[in-house]
């Protein structure tokens, strides 16, 4: 059993027999009531976003998570294939559940978020950021470098992001998996 003491960021709990995750969380404190504690949360097991305020120090009911490492292997009718890097046991995942499904390429390392009281797989996220290969781009137009300037480019997952006017096709390029913004050039 937890408090609103133990609130943080990415804390799954259990709330009217839902589970939400924290991604925000804060203490109103006036004169003369109680301190209140107030939180947004997203649906883990549902696409609802909430909000919901306690009294300080009553009960929230965390849920135990596990992040397991499984490679991407290949997505089909059925859903996103993924392989334990340990057991090499198969599970298929369905597309709602995954953070940027643009950005998954075949081979490629991920975690599975598991509810160790049933098992299930609630979610699945790419490491803080990818390489990824430009596969299409526009040749950028010499001098328009002043400002930050931005263009479309086309990577090997065929997800479409912007990009700076230096980054040119066939370069490797990290990609931040949990906006799906550009970050940087790779160094080869």
């Amino acid at each position: 059993m937890a408090t609103t003491a133990d609130m943080r960021n990415g804390l799954i709990i259990k709330l009217d027999g839902n589970l939400y995750s924290v991604v925000e969380f804060g203490q109103n404190k006036t004169a003369r009531a109680a301190a209140k504690v107030w939180a947004k949360l997203k649906g883990v097991d549902n696409t609802r976003s909430i909000e919901h305020t306690w009294n300080s120090g009553d009960n929230i009911f965390p849920v135990r998570v596990e992040k397991r490492p499984y490679q991407y292997l290949y997505k089909d009718d059925s859903g996103f294939n993924l392989m334990d890097n340990n057991t090499f046991e198969q599970i298929v995942v369905s597309e709602n559940l995954i953070e940027h499904p643009e950005l998954y390429k075949d081979g490629q390392e991920c975690f599975v978020i598991v509810n160790t009281e049933t098992e299930l797989p609630m979610g699945v996220e790419l490491p803080a950021s990818v390489n990824l290969l430009v596969t299409y781009s526009e040749p950028g137009v010499k001098g328009d470098t002043a400002t930050r300037a931005m263009k479309p480019a086309t990577l090997e997952t065929g997800a479409s992001i912007q990009v700076p006017l230096f980054v040119n096709e066939g370069e490797m390029i990290k990609v931040d998996s949990k906006t799906g913004n550009y970050i940087e050039r790779v160094k080869s």
